[in-house]
């Protein structure tokens, strides 16, 4: 059965989902996913929504991997899921040079082997085995040849974690990093994600990740963030979508650098992914948001009466999807929860 999330983006204040934690544990809200880019931290906000909900699942979305050492990030996670009683889920990601540099002064590189590496790390910490790992990226405990003083040796975590075992969920675009996470993560956050047209960009991906998955990691969750409306958007809501899509395909990276570009073209938008970037680059924005398509807008998103939306989580659910992530367009903080309360209440009768 589709479970069903809410994302609490990088602008919405915390208090607008943290003041309604009981009308959504009501509804049946299965998730709630904090968002983390160069904004508040989301270790903070899953903190305090833990002390508000007995019931709905927490998830970061995402920790970006080059911002922590590996063994604070699987402290972290192991705080969390203690706070959220079992309940957390562990969203990693290597976001991208433009904020990995630039806002926090560190060498993006190797986000493959890093991911795999970190994802080694935090197992061995919730299992509380003391923690020795040489690896290309980190070495731990760091020996006197490697820089260090040569008196760490290894440790394990003082606390016993809610569980041993924390449910990873990776973000993840390119061919060879989807592939990875088919093969070492519970769960993979897609962006963007076209359920009729997805397996033109991920499906050999996942086909050769998942022939190498142990089987001990289950059935691999796919967690999908979603633009979402109970009805027509406003004109507002649709514009401010656009011009989100409209920055990630336009300007997120370089010519030829570009993931969310690769994606809209993969799925049949070469022409117009190609408008959108060279207006955008040339500082063109208002055109470039105009430049895209509606095909591709309504094509990732959820928008419609009950009967649409009824027919479009089943085309999501028939792509594989098992969460659906919403992040609601809604123009007013009482439109954003009457919307999603009215969603739940649809799929739940």
């Amino acid at each position: 059965m589709m479970q069903f999330g809410l994302i609490q983006n990088y602008s919405t204040d915390i208090h607008e989902i943290a003041d309604a934690v009981e009308t959504y544990e009501a509804a049946g809200l299965d998730t709630i996913a904090v968002a983390e880019a160069y904004s508040f931290d989301a270790v903070s906000r899953l903190g305090y929504l833990a002390a508000k909900t007995t019931r709905i699942g927490l998830m970061s979305n995402i920790f970006q991997l080059y911002t922590r050492t590996p063994s604070l990030t699987a402290m972290t996670a192991a705080s969390l899921d203690s706070l959220a009683g079992g309940g957390f889920t562990l969203g990693l990601g290597a976001s991208g040079p433009q904020v990995i540099e630039g806002f926090h002064g560190v060498k993006y590189d190797a986000p493959l082997g890093r991911t795999r590496e970190i994802v080694d790390i935090c197992r061995q910490v919730w299992r509380r085995d003391p923690v020795v790992h040489d690896g290309r990226h980190y070495s731990v405990p760091l020996s006197r040849e490697q820089g260090g003083t040569g008196m760490g040796k290894p440790l394990k975590l003082i606390n016993t974690p809610e569980r041993t075992n924390i449910p990873i969920s990776i973000a993840a675009l390119g061919s060879k990093s989807v592939a990875q996470v088919a093969e070492i993560a519970e769960g993979w956050q897609p962006i963007f994600y076209d359920p009729n047209r997805a397996d033109r960009v991920w499906g050999e991906s996942l086909e050769q990740g998942l022939a190498r998955r142990d089987a001990e990691l289950g059935t691999l969750q796919i967690q999908v963030q979603v633009f979402f409306a109970f009805g027509d958007p406003s004109p507002k809501a649709l514009m401010a979508v656009r011009a989100q899509l409209a920055l990630y395909i336009g300007g997120m990276g370089a010519k030829g650098k570009n993931f969310y570009n690769d994606i809209a073209v993969r799925y049949g938008y070469e022409a117009e992914a190609a408008e959108i970037q060279e207006l955008y680059l040339s500082g063109r924005q208002a055109e470039a948001i105009a430049a895209v398509p509606d095909e591709l807008l309504y094509g990732v998103a959820l928008f419609g009466d009950a009967d649409e939306l009824k027919r479009r989580i089943a085309a999501f659910e028939a792509a594989g999807v098992t969460t659906l992530l919403l992040a609601p367009v809604g123009d007013t903080p009482e439109q954003r929860l009457s919307d999603v309360t009215s969603l739940l209440e649809l799929v739940r009768d």
